[in-house]
Order: structure tokens, then C-alpha cells, then sequence
């Protein structure tokens, strides 16, 4: 059996480069690269078959040339805007964008969890579930019905809401696509600004992170775990954003100081959050945005198990495995000539 040398370029942590070396095919010697410097990459590429590129990192010419055995590059992910496709088209090799499933569950969690802050879900489901004598009920017609029958305030919707986003990656492309239904106004910070057409293309605007924070109904955490972003949204952030404002969050947990959170929601200065991930996992009993939430049924917090990539039904290939997708389709497509 043939081996054909993988370079995979990556951002994960060891952990999940590990996971996805394991589930490499046989047929692929993969080489697992964590941000490489170019340098290093371009060697690297010498004697490669294919590569791998996760998220987004300029593939010119120039490495295209440095790789004379290449067949196909895969994009993981929906941003391909920093890969010269004509140099490729011109070499022979092909490019393939691949989205990933579980960035586009991510996205939507995200909006799930917007709808259920704006709406207040937990504290009117409560209601509806305690079921408590609010006087006289009829069965209801056209014109016989008690709306709002609780008397719920500060009830809103999604629609024409200013989002703005924190580390806007592929989760952030996602997510941006899918607000542009709701009309929202989304803002988004990053290290690096995208290019005028990819905002033009995904209806956003860069702002400073200041400006992201202070101008957003709704701000969206998805900052990734770095020394520099440890516990950097705190009191100073939370103090940025518009009163009533709501926080949700599916990037690193240890991003959040989670009980200057609790004490912003609590106070009123934050109208909720909402969290998928937290600084200790699985979730600690003292967790003080748990606290709040039980002791506290009114407070607008929703809190899920790090669950909003979902998982994979009984039988489904995983998602890691899927990364190779490309790269077998491709093999087979030359055997079968």
C-alpha cells in the first residue's frame, strides 16, 4: 500500500493534534504542524502529497513552488480568501474548501443561546412549568387568550440587534452568515482584520475591541485560550458594555472571570449570559454563574455542558476522521482512473 506525506497546519493544542494523528488513515503519513513558521513549513512541503490547512494561513505561490509533489490542498473550514487559487490551478493542484460540521453547530448554539437571553427563556418556561393559579382559565379561541398572562417585561427578539464578535475565526464566519437573516448589525475584533471583500461577503464591520464591546446588544465571546487572553473579560469589559446588554459564549472558558460575570448579571449592568464552556470542566457546584442561576431562577443565565459542537450519533464517522474526507475521495478518484 502506498503512503502518501500529509502536511496538516494547524491551531489546535496537542491534545485534539493527538486525536486527529490517530485517526488518520493508513494510507497517509501525516506530519502535524502547530502554526509553523513559514520557513519551517516550506521544507516541510519539499516532498509533500497534500496539505492540510485548518483555519487560515496565506498559501502563495511561493510554497505552492516550494512543493512539487503536491496534489490538493484541503481547507478545514469556510475561508479560503488567503489561498492563491490561480497559482494553484496553475501547478495542477487542486484546492478544496471543506466546512466543518461541528463549527457550523457551534454557530447555531450561538444563536440559540441569543434567542433564549433576549427571550428569557428559563425564567417564562419556569412559569409555564409551575403552572401557579394567575387567575380564571378559558380554553382559548380566535378571540378568547391570555397573553402574557405573567406580566413578563423586557421580553425582545433577535431582529436588528447590534452583535459583535471577539475573536472571529470560522466559528465567527458562520455565525455572521446566519445573522444576516435577523438583519443584525454584526461588529467583529481580531488580531488580524479580514479583507474588505470576505466583510463585504459576510456583512460585517471591524471594530476595535472597545468599540465591540461598547456598541453590541449582544457582545460573543469566542476568543481561543492564550496566556494574553487569560480571564481578560472582566469587570473593565464587562463595564464597557451597554447596560442590559447580554454576554454568550462558546471560545475558551478561562477567557471569562466568571464571578465578576455573575456579579454584572446580577447587578443589572449585564441583562444575562450565556455559556458553553467554563475554567473548570465539567462544571464545578461553586461555579458562582451556577449559583446564580439556582439560587436565583430569575436571574437570565443559561448554562450548557460544553456541548455546542455537538455529538455524533451512533454509527456517524467522527469529525476528525471527516478532515480526511477530501484527500480519500481523492485517492479513489485516481484508482478508478
Amino acid at each position: 500500500m502506498s503512503t502518501y506525506r500529509t502536511v496538516f497546519v494547524t491551531e489546535r493544542g496537542l491534545v485534539h493534534q493527538q486525536a486527529a494523528l490517530r485517526d488518520a488513515p493508513p494510507e497517509l503519513a501525516v506530519v502535524m504542524l502547530r502554526q509553523p513558521a513559514r520557513a519551517e513549513l516550506l521544507a516541510q512541503l519539499a516532498d509533500a502529497d497534500f496539505l492540510i490547512s485548518e483555519r487560515m494561513g496565506v498559501i502563495d505561490a511561493e510554497l505552492l513552488a516550494a512543493a512539487p509533489r503536491l496534489k490538493l490542498i484541503v481547507r478545514l473550514g469556510s475561508l479560503a480568501y488567503d489561498i492563491d487559487r490561480a497559482a494553484a490551478e496553475a501547478r495542477g493542484v487542486r484546492v478544496v474548501v471543506w466546512p466543518q460540521p461541528g463549527v457550523i453547530r457551534v454557530a447555531e448554539h450561538i444563536v440559540l443561546q441569543m434567542l433564549a437571553l433576549t427571550k428569557r427563556l428559563r425564567e417564562v418556561e419556569a412559569i409555564a412549568l409551575a403552572a401557579e393559579d394567575w387567575g380564571p382559565s378559558r380554553r382559548t379561541d380566535e378571540d378568547t387568550f391570555a397573553y402574557n398572562w405573567s406580566g413578563r417585561q423586557g421580553l425582545g427578539g433577535l431582529a436588528d440587534q447590534a452583535v459583535g464578535i471577539l475573536g472571529f475565526g470560522e466559528i465567527g464566519a458562520e455565525l455572521a452568515r446566519r445573522l444576516r437573516g435577523w438583519e443584525c448589525c454584526v461588529s467583529y475584533h481580531r488580531r488580524r482584520r479580514l479583507p474588505a471583500e470576505v466583510e463585504a461577503e459576510l456583512g460585517v464591520t471591524y471594530a476595535t475591541r472597545d468599540a465591540t464591546l461598547a456598541g453590541s446588544d449582544f457582545v460573543v465571546n469566542l476568543l481561543p485560550y492564550f496566556p494574553e487572553t487569560d480571564l481578560t473579560l472582566g469587570a473593565a469589559a464587562f463595564g464597557q458594555m451597554r447596560r442590559g446588554a447580554f454576554l454568550v459564549s462558546c471560545g475558551s472558558g478561562s477567557v471569562i472571570d466568571e464571578a465578576t460575570l455573575a456579579e454584572a448579571v446580577r447587578s443589572g449592568q449585564l441583562g444575562g449570559a450565556a455559556l458553553d464552556t467554563y475554567e473548570w470542566e465539567p462544571l464545578r457546584a461553586d461555579n458562582p454563574l451556577r449559583r446564580l442561576a439556582v439560587e436565583e431562577p430569575r436571574a437570565n443565565v443559561l448554562l450548557t455542558p460544553h456541548i455546542a459542537a455537538g455529538a455524533a450519533r451512533a454509527g456517524e464517522r467522527s469529525s476528525r476522521r471527516r478532515d480526511y474526507e477530501p484527500i480519500m475521495r481523492y485517492l479513489q478518484s485516481m484508482s478508478d482512473g
